[in-house]
């Protein structure tokens, strides 16, 4: 078998191409590629098709795709901390999909099972389900591009909405732990969407943290198996970001 462990981020990433969809894990700035989004930005792919559950910040993470101008069209369900992504979106040169955070979570996991759709209660009865979501705007402010509406069924006495599953032709992660044959171990929040991304993906790419050799990772601890999994790069420690950072005044200071 040939190794899946990668020289650099640059060698990981070589391949995606303009127009490429990828699914990228992380949860705020908790856990995200910022090794392999850095890669891309510098190797100059475009008009991408971004599914993850937010839009990094103005300077860092998927921002920083979104600044060079590099993302097509994103599906997420949180984008709040990102300026430049609300400028583009209401300028209409972003198409974006917003989704409940939980269907985000169960439309990657179903297609890394191989579950092309499934029915959810979450959406009945709003736009999610009935359409006219504004997927794209127009420069003058109408909306261009409208999101359809979704089949709905009575299962009991409760309606379900219809939502498909993801699959892409790239999967981006970021692991605290990872051993050569793609066994992953994800750190707290970073679990949030990580697995899930990464079991989406056609081509599935870890930065890992700490690399090590088969063995060496409790079986009971992994948290994604290596099937998932195609190429590992060691990055070493992740600079944490804080995404938000909110100080209490002590009392009676001055500012």
């Amino acid at each position: 078998m040939a190794s899946k462990v990668v020289g650099s981020a640059a060698d990981a990433v070589a391949d995606i191409r303009d127009a490429a969809t990828l699914a990228v894990g992380g949860f705020g700035l908790c856990g995200i590629p910022d090794a392999l989004i850095g890669a891309i930005a510098d190797a100059g792919a475009g008009d991408l098709e971004v599914f993850s559950n937010n839009c990094g910040v103005d300077d860092h993470g998927l921002g920083i795709l979104l600044s060079l101008g590099r993302i097509r069209r994103v599906t997420a369900s949180y984008v709040g901390e990102n300026k430049e992504f609300a400028r583009q979106y209401l300028a209409g040169e972003l198409e974006v999909e917003l989704t409940p955070q939980g269907t985000l979570a169960e439309r990657l996991r179903a297609g890394g099972t191989g579950i092309p759709a499934f029915f959810t209660p979450a959406g009945v009865g709003s736009p999610i389900s009935e359409g006219g979501m504004p997927w794209r705007y127009a420069a003058d402010g109408s909306i261009a591009i409208a999101s359809p509406p979704k089949e709905t069924r009575t299962f009991g006495e409760k309606r379900y909405v219809l939502e498909e599953s993801i699959n892409a032709d790239f999967a981006l992660v970021h692991a605290a732990v990872g051993d050569t044959e793609g066994n992953l171990v994800f750190e707290k929040t970073a679990m949030n969407f990580n697995p899930l991304a990464a079991m989406a993906g056609r081509i599935t790419i870890a930065q890992v943290e700490k690399l090590v050799q088969p063995g060496e990772i409790d079986p009971a601890s992994v948290h994604l198996p290596g099937v998932f999994v195609q190429r590992i790069v060691h990055t070493g420690p992740q600079d944490k970001r804080i995404e938000k950072r909110t100080v209490t005044a002590t009392a009676g200071a001055t500012r």
